[in-house]
């Protein structure tokens, strides 16, 4: 196995390996948060073996002798027993070993997670969850994705699939979720940046998007800011369920298009989370945008690599 010995670099890193559909963001992560160095490609989408021969690559070009764990991201439910990728619908990754194989690759403790949950342990640790035990995140984006810091721990559930917070039903038979999902109704179908893109382009025409649709509101467009507030009370809607459920000190709002909405969405989305959200969690949860940008989700995936190190 090759190393590689660079300076500036201290002792004591992870590296976090952030895996999206269109490109892999990975760095070199210290134990507060700040990220030392980061190395970017491209997400193949030819078959799986290019996918995992990119994210060695990845890891590769950022080793040296300061490195003590890796962790990865990925867009799909985990199987935390066997440490495998279940299923990724952006790219050819199926039943992928991917914990055992980057171990024996490069022979230090390798920790894997949902990308979703990477970015949420990412804002919990050096982010807006700062100081927080209990904290729920979702980030919304293409589709939703959510995760939960409860009591102070990353919640996976027991297989490690938990916290799919954009597939909980928000409309009995309502909207057809998305891609391969099957069922009706979930909170997904209406706040994720692809069904506010369907509701931008039925009313603006087809070179509207969600992003359009927010620089719209910013300009004074009314209609664009009633779409926008539409969706927020969806997002209050599920958002009160998981305070009831959870109970977080904070509920965090993330991914491209949450960030850049998230002006026009916190009012109606936290109106409606108050009067669903049972006390005392009404009067305590606290909203909070996401403060890490695109590089929460390899900030987090560093912390899963020191929590596979911890151990």
């Amino acid at each position: 196995m090759r190393r590689f010995t660079v300076p500036t670099v201290q002792a004591g890193h992870a590296i976090g390996v952030d895996l999206g559909g269109t490109k892999i963001l990975a760095g070199v992560v210290a134990r507060d948060g700040s990220v030392v160095r980061r190395h970017e490609r491209p997400t193949p989408q030819d078959s799986q073996e290019h996918v995992l021969a990119e994210l060695e690559a990845a890891v590769a070009e950022l080793l040296d002798d300061s490195v003590e764990a890796v962790g990865f991201g990925a867009p799909s439910p985990i199987d935390q027993a066997r440490g495998v990728v279940v299923r990724c619908v952006s790219m050819p990754l199926e039943n992928a070993p991917l914990r055992d194989r980057m171990h024996e690759r490069f022979g230090v403790p390798v920790g894997l997670d949902n990308d979703a949950n990477a970015a949420a342990i990412g804002e919990w640790r050096a982010g807006a969850g700062r100081g927080e035990d209990d904290v729920v995140m979702l980030t919304l984006g293409t589709g939703v994705g959510g995760g939960v810091i409860s009591g102070g721990r990353p919640f996976r559930g027991w297989n490690g699939a938990g916290a799919e917070l954009g597939h909980v039903v928000i409309v009995h038979e309502g909207r057809p979720c998305q891609g391969a999902c099957t069922g009706r109704g979930h909170l997904e179908a209406y706040v994720s940046g692809t069904a506010v893109t369907e509701a931008a382009r039925e009313e603006f025409g087809p070179s509207a998007d969600a992003h359009r649709l927010v620089r719209l509101a910013n300009e004074g467009e009314a209609k664009a800011e009633e779409l926008l507030a539409e969706v927020a009370r969806y997002l209050g809607s599920g958002i009160g369920s998981f305070v009831n459920v959870f109970g977080p000190e904070a509920v965090i709002l993330g991914g491209g298009f949450g960030v850049a909405a998230y002006d026009y969405l916190r009012g109606p989305a936290e109106e409606v989370t108050r009067r669903e959200a049972l006390e005392p969690m009404r009067s305590t949860v606290r909203f909070a945008k996401a403060e890490l940008g695109t590089a929460a989700g390899l900030i987090g995936a560093g912390f899963v690599g020191f929590e596979a190190l911890d151990a």
